[in-house]
C-alpha cells in the first residue's frame, strides 16, 4: 500500500504507468487481424461485396462526422471522461460482434468503433496535461512502446490461437472482450488532469484575454505544473467553463496555435505529406484483409493474417527506432526520403494489387506498412521539434481530420455502392496511383531542395539555427 502510493505520488511515473498498461490492454485487439474471416464467415455470413462497399465506408463517414467535436469535447472535458468512453465503447463493440446478429448490428457496429478510434486523440494527448514537461519525451516513448506492444503480443497470439490451438474465431473475438474489458477497467485508475489546453476556466480565461492585450506575460498555469487543491479547482471550476468568456478565450487560442502550427513552410510541407499519405495507408489498412481474402480465401485456406500484421509492428518498430540513429540534415534530405520511401509504399501497392500469390501480398502489405512507420516517425519528429506540445496535439488533430476527409472522399468515389463500388483489385490499383502521385510531388520537390542547398549552403545553416531555437523557446501563447 506504502509503494501505491508513493507511486502516485510520484508526478509523472503514475499517469505514465496507468496510461501505458491501459494502452497495452486497449491495443492487444486478438481479434482484429481476422476481423474480415468472421464477418463472412458462418456467423455473421455476410457476403464480401457487402463488407467492402457498404459496410466499412460507414466508419469512415462516422469518424468523420465524430472526429472534431471529440477533439474539442476532450480538452473540455479534461481528457479523463473521453478515455473512459473509449474503453466502454471497446467493450461494447466486441460486445456486438460476439452476440448480436444480423446487418443491422454489423452497421451499428461500424459506428461505435468510429467513436472509438476519433477518442484516440485524448489517449495521445492525456499525458501532457498531467505531467511536467521535462518528462514528455520520456512518457511519449512508454506510451508508444505500450500501444505497440499490444498490438503486436494480440496479433501473435491470435496467429497461435488460430493456427496451433485451432481456434474458432468466436471464441477469439471472446477473449478480446475480455482484454479490452481490463482496459475499461485500468481508465478508471487515470487521475483527472486539473488543467486543459484551450478551456482555462474562468479566470484563467480573463488574465489570458488581457495578456494577449497587454503582450508576453507569465503564463496563467505553469507548464511544468501538474495542478491539484483548491486552487486549481477553483480556477477550472465547472462555473467557469461553459461562460462565454472562455469559449471566446478558447477559440483565440485555438487559432493562435493554429497560426504558430503553420506558420512555416517546411511544416506545411511536412504536414502535408502526413494527411496525403495517412488517407492512403489508413485505405490500404481497412481493407487489406479482403485483398488477402480475395487471393485465398479463409473459408478453404490457411490465415495468417495475425502473423504477418506482428512481422509489421516489428520490422515497422525497428525502422522508426532507427530513425533516432541516423544522422541525416532533414531539412535538406527530409522531403526526398519522403519522395523516395513513398515511391517504395508504391510499388508494394501495386504488388498487392497484381499478384495471385499470398505471400507476395503479405510481403507487400509488411513493406508498405514498414515505410509508412518509417516516414510517419520522421514526420512526427520534423513537426513536435519545432512546436510546443499544445500546438503539436492542434497540429495532430487538424492533419488527421484532414486526412480523414480525403479517405472519406476516396471512399465515397471508389469504394461505396453507391458510387462505383469497384472491386478489391481495382481499388488497390487506384491506392498505388494515388502513392504514386504522392511519390512523385515530394520527389520533384525533394529534389529542388536538394539542389537549392548546393547552390546557397548557407540558407541550410540559417534554417538549422532557427530550429534549434525553436525547439528551446517556442510557445504557442
Amino acid at each position: 500500500m506504502g509503494c501505491w502510493a508513493k507511486l502516485k505520488s510520484s508526478g509523472w511515473v503514475y499517469p505514465t504507468a496507468v496510461l501505458s498498461l491501459y494502452g497495452f490492454f486497449a491495443n492487444c485487439r486478438v481479434a482484429e487481424p481476422f476481423l474480415t474471416p468472421y464477418l463472412i464467415g458462418p456467423y455473421k455470413n455476410i457476403s464480401e461485396e457487402v463488407v467492402t462497399n457498404y459496410l466499412f465506408p460507414i466508419w469512415t463517414y462516422s469518424y468523420l462526422a465524430f472526429l472534431f467535436p471529440v477533439f474539442l469535447l476532450t480538452d473540455f472535458l479534461r481528457h479523463k471522461p473521453l478515455i473512459v468512453v473509449q474503453g466502454f465503447f471497446l467493450v461494447t463493440n466486441y460486445i456486438l460482434l460476439c452476440f448480436a446478429p444480423g446487418l443491422a448490428s454489423m452497421v451499428f457496429l461500424q459506428v461505435n468503433y468510429a467513436v472509438v478510434t476519433s477518442t484516440e486523440v485524448a489517449y495521445l494527448s492525456y499525458i501532457y496535461s498531467v505531467i511536467p514537461v521535462e518528462n514528455y519525451q520520456r512518457a511519449t516513448g512508454y506510451l508508444r512502446s505500450a500501444m505497440l506492444a499490444g498490438y503486436t503480443f494480440g496479433a501473435s497470439l491470435g496467429q497461435v490461437l488460430v493456427s496451433i490451438a485451432g481456434l474458432d474465431y468466436f471464441y477469439i473475438n471472446a477473449i478480446t472482450l475480455g482484454i479490452v474489458s481490463m482496459a475499461f477497467l485500468i481508465s478508471f485508475w487515470l487521475p483527472m488532469p486539473q488543467r486543459s489546453l484551450f478551456f482555462k476556466g474562468r479566470n484563467a480565461a480573463a488574465v489570458g484575454a488581457q495578456s494577449q492585450q497587454d503582450g508576453p506575460k507569465e503564463p496563467v498555469m505553469d507548464r511544468d505544473e501538474v495542478g491539484s487543491g483548491k486552487e486549481n479547482m477553483e480556477q477550472n471550476g465547472s462555473a467557469g467553463w461553459c461562460s462565454g468568456e472562455n469559449v471566446v478565450t478558447a477559440g483565440r487560442l485555438l487559432w493562435q496555435s493554429f497560426k504558430e502550427s503553420y506558420s512555416s513552410r517546411n511544416l506545411i510541407y511536412w504536414s502535408l505529406w502526413w494527411a496525403l499519405a495517412t488517407a492512403g495507408y489508413v485505405q490500404v489498412f481497412n481493407y487489406i484483409q479482403l485483398m488477402w481474402d480475395h487471393i485465398e480465401p479463409s473459408a478453404t485456406s490457411s490465415v495468417y493474417n495475425g502473423g504477418v500484421e506482428a512481422a509489421c509492428s516489428l520490422v515497422g518498430a525497428a525502422a522508426a527506432f532507427s530513425v533516432g540513429h541516423i544522422k541525416v540534415t532533414w531539412a535538406v534530405w527530409g522531403e526526398l526520403a519522403l519522395g523516395m520511401f513513398s515511391a517504395v509504399g508504391t510499388g508494394a501497392v501495386f504488388l498487392m494489387a497484381f499478384t495471385s500469390s499470398i505471400w507476395a501480398c503479405y510481403a507487400g502489405y509488411v513493406i508498405f506498412k514498414s515505410c509508412y512507420m518509417l516516414l510517419i516517425t520522421i514526420t512526427t519528429f520534423q513537426i513536435a521539434s519545432n512546436l510546443s506540445m499544445e500546438c503539436y496535439a492542434l497540429t495532430f488533430g487538424i492533419n488527421t481530420f484532414i486526412a480523414l476527409s480525403l479517405q472519406t472522399i476516396i471512399t465515397g468515389i471508389v469504394v461505396d455502392e453507391a458510387s462505383l463500388g469497384l472491386d478489391i483489385v481495382t481499388q488497390f490499383i487506384i491506392y498505388g496511383s494515388y502513392y504514386a502521385a504522392i511519390s512523385v510531388l515530394f520527389l520533384i520537390r525533394g529534389t529542388y531542395t536538394a539542389c537549392m542547398n548546393r547552390r546557397h549552403p548557407e540558407h541550410t545553416e540559417t534554417k538549422e539555427q532557427e530550429a534549434n531555437v525553436e525547439v528551446i523557446s517556442a510557445e504557442c501563447f
